[in-house]
């Protein structure tokens, strides 16, 4: 059944089914992605597309709409009719750009529809094998010991990392250097090197790091423990409770766009999110299947602007 065929049903309810299926409509759906190829959110949206495409029987179209930080993807998004056409895939920083960039030509809330929360990533506080702390309350101790003496790399000003580590440093009460670079290589590079001593990337990335001894993990920003490191603890068993910071992506749709309609692309996308071969996709970007009403997303974002603005204003963070 094609997504007209299965709005028209749910809308008038006395359409057949049979009827319906052969709604003459093929109008591609597209899925935009205000981030470069190979990103996270658009490995996500061609593995989710091409199996809706599939099972709807109609064309589903990824398109990459990069630049300025996923503004200008997100604002053709904003500006889409709201006809069930036009889909936005988007990640952490959809939440933290406001803060960052207050004159947006949208509004983070109020111009879209969420639809599906599709999953999320743990991040991790690491530091390289010279500092001399085993632990996060130890690392705190270090920090508090010698202000402004630790420093901590991040891939850029603004970025997700940068924030959750200014975030912990006004958690603790410590006062840490900022070394950004462009982009996550540089950072890590130095990171084992021992020219910078920590900072907070995620799960996927810190691993095969820990696994080869150059890097410690100290503590995990997830509500729980992760499988995989058992022995690590969380921040919040460490003493920060309101250190919780995840990876996230999730869909969103024009504001305006018939409940009906969101009320089928998200069913469809928790019934995909359950198959073990996306599972599986998703595992190997690190990331763990999500799901749920739309509105555990819009629950989300509204959570995630309100704490960046926080972290943002009262650290006197400028965009580059």
């Amino acid at each position: 059944m094609n997504l007209f065929a299965a709005l028209a049903l749910a809308l008038a309810g006395a359409l057949p089914l049979a009827a319906a299926a052969q709604d003459p409509s093929s109008r591609p759906i597209q899925f935009v992605v205000p981030y470069t190829p190979a990103t996270t959110a658009d490995v996500l949206a061609r593995l989710l597309g091409a199996k809706i495409s599939q099972r709807w029987n109609v064309p589903v179209v990824v398109e990459n709409k990069a630049g300025a930080s996923g503004v200008i993807g997100t604002d053709a998004v904003a500006k889409a009719a709201p006809d069930g056409h036009t889909f936005l895939f988007v990640a952490t920083s959809y939440g933290t750009i406001p803060a960052l960039t207050p004159k947006l030509p949208y509004d983070p809330v109020k111009s879209f529809t969420p639809v599906a929360l599709l999953g999320t990533s743990a991040m991790t506080l690491v530091v390289g094998n010279k500092v001399p702390a085993a632990n996060i309350r130890e690392f705190v101790a270090l920090a508090k010991k010698q202000p402004g003496a630790v420093n901590y790399a991040s891939p850029g000003n603004g970025s997700s990392q940068h924030l959750a580590m200014e975030l912990f440093k006004q958690e603790s009460g410590t006062q840490m250097l900022h070394v950004p670079y462009k982009g996550s290589a540089g950072a890590l590079n130095d990171l084992v090197a021992g020219h910078v001593q920590a900072s907070v990337v995620s799960l996927q990335t810190a691993g095969s790091f820990v696994q080869a001894g150059k890097l410690r993990m100290l503590g995990v920003m997830s509500r729980e423990r992760v499988p995989a490191y058992p022995d690590v603890p969380t921040l919040a068993e460490s003493g920060f409770p309101d250190l919780l910071v995840e990876t996230w992506y999730g869909v969103l749709a024009p504001a305006g766009t018939p409940p009906a309609i969101v009320a089928k692309m998200n069913a469809e996308i928790n019934q995909l999110l359950a198959q073990p071969d996306v599972k599986e996709a998703m595992a190997k970007q690190g990331v763990d299947p999500a799901g749920g009403a739309p509105e555990r997303l819009g629950t989300l974002l509204r959570k995630e602007l309100k704490l960046w603005s926080q972290v943002v204003t009262r650290g006197k963070i400028v965009a580059e």
